[in-house]
């Protein structure tokens, strides 16, 4: 629903021991307005599965671990000082999940 003076949403409010909807511009409803608003969700016997495993949506590059010496790592960068100055790049290694950086 919506104030017919500056087309702004209106909102339910408490006025006394009935609701109105109001405007912020000062507009209120004259018409008592009964709202419901419902959600149904159906699942329909379906058994939903929760798999914990951990995705990463990072980009990869061809980089050492300092850790297993595995050649493929994810990266991402981040400005850690001052806008001026170069990025920090971070690693995260794809196999054993070690995080370093490089400036």
């Amino acid at each position: 629903m919506f104030c017919p003076r500056c087309q702004s949403i209106l909102i339910p409010k408490k006025i006394g021991k009935k609701t109105q909807m109001t405007c912020s511009c000062g507009y209120k409803e004259k018409n008592k307005v009964t709202l419901i608003m419902e959600e149904k969700v159906e699942n329909k016997g379906k058994k939903i599965e929760v798999v914990d495993k951990k995705v990463e949506t990072l980009p990869k590059t061809k980089e050492d671990c300092p850790k297993c010496r595995n050649h493929e790592a994810y990266y991402w960068l981040v400005q850690t000082r001052a806008a001026d100055e170069a990025a920090t790049r971070f690693f995260k290694c794809s196999k054993c999940s070690h995080t370093w950086r490089a400036y």
